[in-house]
């Protein structure tokens, strides 16, 4: 295509904007945006409440690091095998397709089964949202991490169905790119979670 006919392809294409990007990618962006937003607002609570608790347990006696460097592992490598289902779609080649979009799907449910583990493991250990600052402020940052995870799975999910009705092709790569874009930040979230909740003592 010539650069005059993807001139004339962006006019008449609704879903381009006087920027000359798609206004669905840019609604994802501004909607990342104000998710940095959110999440700051959570991990500076935590932050600034971190080593205060009154009462026990407290983060070093109750964090299981090994474990959840194994579930940070798995949430990290359904980022690669998204990369890869949005190169399979955008070449067409739906097999791989698919297996990358179920793959990645399964990878984040798999994080999501690690942090329920995790979650029941504390609280039989004593730690609840009202137990301390720490138990309340950890439990909501990571709690709606994992809503955000889960979410995620079921766009993914959404996807792979279409896939399979043979409803998604290199025409709609645009998708599965915006799918990607969001599925990359609850990612590198969760890096920052992990590095400032699990490693930094």
């Amino acid at each position: 295509m010539s650069g005059a006919q993807e001139a004339a392809h962006a006019v008449h294409d609704p879903n381009i904007g006087t920027t000359g990007l798609d206004n669905r990618k840019m609604g994802m962006w501004a909607f990342l945006g104000s998710e940095c937003m959110f999440f700051g607002s959570l991990i500076g609570t935590y932050l600034s409440y971190k080593g205060k608790s009154v009462s026990g347990p407290t983060p070093h006696e109750i964090l299981n690091i090994p474990l959840t460097s194994i579930s940070a592992f798995v949430l990290l490598m359904s980022s690669l095998l998204m990369v890869l289902a949005l190169a399979a779609v955008q070449r067409n080649d739906m097999r791989w397709g698919k297996v990358w979009l179920f793959l990645t799907a399964l990878l984040g449910a798999g994080f999501v089964g690690f942090q329920i583990y995790e979650f029941n493991h504390f609280v039989h250990l004593g730690l609840t949202l009202q137990t301390n600052l720490f138990g309340t402020t950890f439990f909501v940052l990571t709690g709606f991490h994992g809503a955000h995870v889960t979410g995620g799975v079921i766009w993914l999910l959404s996807l792979w169905g279409l896939a399979l009705r043979g409803k998604l092709g290199p025409q709609d790569s645009l998708k599965v790119e915006i799918c990607g874009l969001y599925w990359h930040f609850v990612d590198i979230v969760w890096i920052a979670i992990f590095t400032l909740v699990y490693l930094i003592p």
